[in-house]
């Protein structure tokens, strides 16, 4: 029998499985291989990679994109009762998003020691929603493995 803890581990990785294939997305598009889907309630209402080349837009994240698509989705800008998986951990400007937004659970697969937000922020202080659950290092390997990837091809 699955206890309740196993059964959040495998949906954890179900929907990080399907971040990693927005990451891999970005990576053929030429953009940092980073992916994001946001779920309610077993459903995915919100999904993205990064686009900040395709769009010129800086802030076109993948946190950021299907934040947008979720809130539309759900026609309200709060998402208390959701789950944001990003295959790395949000950037300041990613977590200010999604503690607006009052994301519910924040699941992410790899750290990201430059430009992460909780080496810029206190573990008490971060710009996230004091009710978001954090869940850190979900399929932390391949997360990371898929981001050296990408930067070992553009160093070459």
């Amino acid at each position: 029998m699955i206890d309740k803890k196993d059964k959040q581990q495998i949906e954890d990785e179900r929907y990080m499985r399907i971040a990693l294939e927005e990451a891999k997305a970005a990576s053929k598009e030429g953009e940092i291989p980073i992916g994001a889907v946001i779920v309610s309630h077993g459903r995915i209402i919100g999904r993205g990679h990064n686009m900040t080349e395709a769009l010129t837009d800086v802030t076109a994240h993948a946190e950021m994109l299907a934040i947008t698509a979720a809130a539309n989705n759900l026609g309200g800008k709060y998402l208390p009762d959701c789950t944001l998986y990003v295959t790395i951990e949000p950037c300041p400007m990613c977590a200010g998003a999604i503690g607006w937004s009052q994301i519910g659970r924040l699941v992410y697969g790899a750290p990201d020691e430059k430009r992460g937000c909780f080496n810029h922020f206190s573990p008490t202080r971060t710009p996230l929603h004091p009710k978001t659950i954090v869940k850190q290092g979900v399929l932390e390997d391949e997360c990371r493995e898929i981001m050296q990837s990408f930067f070992r091809k553009l160093r070459r």
